[in-house]
């Protein structure tokens, strides 16, 4: 079996590529803008005639999106979220339309939900900033393909190699940076919203049995933890993994535009359980351990 990674460079690509990588009797092509890439592919500026050139002569059997931004400009957001989605699937309807197409999309995408409630893969999308609204552009271009896709809509992932444009990569940043000096402080924004956070490993698991599934897979699956913790956690265990010995101070006002919008955010995993068999294995805790492990900071 050939599979095509898209993305592997990045935070959940590389988790999906190494856990691709494990299977028995699949081979394992990447590609992305890295000169170490297998094809060498810019989904934000490769027109799809091109990029279908590349997908016939690889010839996978499935392909896994894992490319995405999750900072920079509306532009930028747009360009790698939304119009990178909808080549690929042009490219792919042109050169390998028999192949199984995993899209990693966001729950952002689902914007404000009600306190306390789980939301279904049915839900309304009603992304609140230009992430998640580009995030879901793409997954309407994945889900109108035409093609056997599927979109895997992840909650909050934590885990080693988490980047500093999100909250785990740059709190574990700043944490590395601040030592453990008593009189150290953390400012951090509002810490009070709730977030589905979903180990990296547990994504990928689901990407490589989204890709090895027999017959044909529902339009999206939420793939998450199943059930909220406010953000305020993750940011205290990521403290206590660090040794950190001073204050962390929330400025009520410093937070994200989102956070103040999206409160609440949870996941019901039950169609992803049904359809995959595949359910989180990873606490948070042992996420945590992992991103502090992958800091590479020594002991304290």
């Amino acid at each position: 079996m050939h599979i095509l990674v898209l993305g592997n460079t990045g935070y959940l690509g590389a988790h999906v590529a190494e856990h691709l990588r494990a299977l028995p009797g699949v081979r394992v092509l990447v590609a992305g803008r890295s000169p170490a890439a297998d094809i060498t592919v810019d989904l934000a500026a490769d027109r799809p005639k091109d990029l279908a050139a590349l997908l016939a002569e690889a010839a996978p059997d499935a392909v896994v999106n894992c490319a995405g931004a999750t900072g920079g400009d509306t532009v930028t957001l747009a360009e790698v979220n939304a119009r990178g989605p909808a080549v690929l699937c042009a490219a792919l309807r042109m050169a390998a339309p028999g192949a199984r197409l995993v899209h990693l999309g966001s729950a952002a995408e689902y914007g404000p939900t009600e306190p306390g409630m789980r939301v279904t893969e049915s839900a309304a999308t009603r992304p609140a900033g230009p992430y998640g609204a580009t995030k879901l552009a793409g997954t309407v271009a994945v889900t109108a393909s035409g093609l056997d896709a599927t979109v895997l809509r992840v909650g909050n992932p934590v885990g080693a190699g988490a980047p500093r444009t999100g909250l785990p990569g740059r709190v574990a940043r700043l944490l590395a940076d601040a030592g453990d000096e008593p009189v150290a402080e953390l400012r951090l924004g509002d810490l009070s919203a709730h977030r589905d956070f979903v180990d990296a490993r547990d994504v990928a698991q689901a990407a490589v049995l989204a890709v090895t599934a027999a017959g044909p897979l529902p339009p999206v699956l939420n793939i998450g933890g199943g059930d909220s913790r406010p953000v305020r956690d993750l940011v205290r265990l990521l403290a206590e993994a660090a040794g950190f010995r001073g204050r962390i101070v929330e400025a009520g006002s410093g937070g994200s535009a989102r956070s103040a919008q999206v409160s609440w955010q949870c996941s019901d995993i039950t169609a992803a359980r049904d359809t995959l068999g595949w359910t989180p294995v990873h606490t948070l805790d042992a996420s945590v351990a992992a991103l502090w492990a992958a800091e590479g900071v020594p002991a304290r």
